[in-house]
């Protein structure tokens, strides 16, 4: 086995599994950090794996792409999920973290790992000095700084790349103390949950209800409440699943009760009936200290996001343990950039991982991380290795990072992204047949392929 020495900018999700997965197969990973010496706009703490935005790692439900993923990192022995599943908080179907834990665990992974090398230094472009010895024949660049990567190194990316950056803006919504909530209004519940038994006071949620006056008020305080604005050279372009609350609640007064502040599947206690929109608090920690509201990400300035929000029943006091941000996220245009491996065209030996690729959320940013480092480590063992079919969660990923398009977009893993089945079904049956397809098709990969 040829053993490697590979040096990984950014011990974020990708970065930290990354350099794990590359470590236990025995090579030397020198993993660097800007943290503590520097800090992208959205991180407050020194850990490392820091989750910035939601604490959600959204469905865990085989039934749908990021659950069927996760389940594909598991197969593989993904540190991430692993401390994930250790870090778990209440959140119905979908997997949320402790996130505080989550990055205290990753953290501590690293540091006990004798071939993980870790560096607090910033670095400031491809050709910075600190990754001079690791531009050798068994020497490895892995550029995984995140969407949020310093503005010199960006553009050195940029000009090995050739051309602009494609970019985003993602917002994060605010968290609150759960002491402030008025538990007089507001009620802990399952959607659907007390339709199916679920006893009073029961489920993982806790949920502000509104009659139609209450949000009306509400909405028309948000359509008129002020943001920070983008600077007059940026154009902005959300990605969807992270569209600003206030952003989305201009397409129309229904676009919130139809999206996240749908009331179906819940019954206001005090009135017996199912309310007019709901908003939802998903517990960020396992002591429910403090709540994140679910669907809220913003970029109101944080005056407003606090006049705004206690307008909403059971918020009228609350106290904000963090405002929600925007902040610009950057990325590479893969299909055009990247070789099938992740490495860059015009720089053999020069990988990217996570966010930057072009994958959008955590666990797919983790997931890139977990295969760079699978792939990195086989073919150092003599092993072929193939990506794992499109029909596999993982496989659709990583073929939307080849996938040649007039307008490449980063996108989290779906079903949308697997080839279409060769069975008619009906529409409820066609997620458990994706989900089927694909548990056979890695099975069959990964006994041929992963040792």
């Amino acid at each position: 086995m040829q053993t490697l020495s590979v040096a990984i900018v950014g011990a974020g999700l990708a970065g930290c599994e990354c350099a794990l997965r590359l470590a236990r197969a025995g090579h030397q990973v020198t993993l660097f950090e800007q943290k503590p010496g520097a800090r992208s706009p959205a991180h407050v703490s020194d850990g490392l794996a820091e989750l910035v935005c939601s604490n959600s790692l959204r469905s865990d439900e085989r039934t749908s792409g990021v659950g069927l993923l996760k389940a594909e990192m598991r197969a593989l022995g993904s540190d991430f999920m692993a401390v994930a599943d250790a870090c778990r908080v209440p959140a119905g179907k979908a997997l949320a973290v402790d996130r505080k834990e989550f990055s205290r665990q990753m953290t501590e992974r690293i540091q006990a790992q004798n071939n993980i090398r870790l560096v607090q230094r910033q670095i400031q472009g491809l050709d910075d000095d600190a990754l001079t010895p690791f531009t050798g024949e068994k020497g490895l660049v892995i550029l995984a700084a995140g969407p949020l990567a310093a503005e010199a190194l960006s553009a050195s990316l940029a000009a090995v790349v050739g051309a602009a950056h494609c970019y985003f803006y993602d917002a994060i919504a605010p968290i609150v103390w759960t002491h402030s909530l008025n538990m007089d209004v507001v009620f802990r519940a399952s959607r659907y949950g007390q339709e199916h038994g679920e006893a009073p006071g029961q489920g993982d949620y806790l949920n502000c209800p509104m009659n139609r006056e209450e949000y009306e008020a509400f909405y028309q305080a948000l359509l008129t409440a002020q943001s920070v604005a983008a600077h007059a050279f940026e154009q902005e372009r959300h990605f969807e699943g992270c569209m600003p609350i206030e952003a989305l609640a201009r397409r129309g007064p229904a676009t919130l009760t139809f999206g996240p502040f749908k009331p179906v599947g819940f019954v206001d206690p005090r009135t017996g009936r199912r309310p007019w929109a709901v908003l939802q608090l998903r517990a960020e920690n396992v002591n429910g200290e403090t709540c994140n509201l679910v669907g809220c990400q913003t970029k109101l300035i944080q005056g407003e996001q606090a006049r705004v929000f206690r307008l909403v029943p059971g918020l009228e006091r609350a106290e904000f343990a963090r405002f929600g941000s925007m902040h610009r996220n950057t990325y590479v245009n893969a299909p055009q950039a990247l070789g099938p491996d992740l490495a860059l065209k015009a720089r053999p030996g020069v990988f990217l991982a996570g966010q930057i690729t072009g994958v959008e959320g955590y666990v797919e940013s983790a997931a890139s991380g977990l295969w760079l480092g699978l792939l990195l480590a086989q073919r150092a063992a003599g092993r072929d290795i193939v990506p794992p079919p499109p029909e596999t969660a993982l496989g659709a990923l990583l073929l939307h990072l080849r996938r040649p398009v007039r307008h490449f977009q980063p996108s989290n893993v779906h079903f949308g992204l697997m080839p279409e089945l060769e069975e008619r079904a009906r529409k409820k049956e066609r997620k458990a047949l994706y989900a089927r397809r694909a548990q056979d098709a890695f099975a069959a990969w990964a006994a041929r392929f992963v040792q």
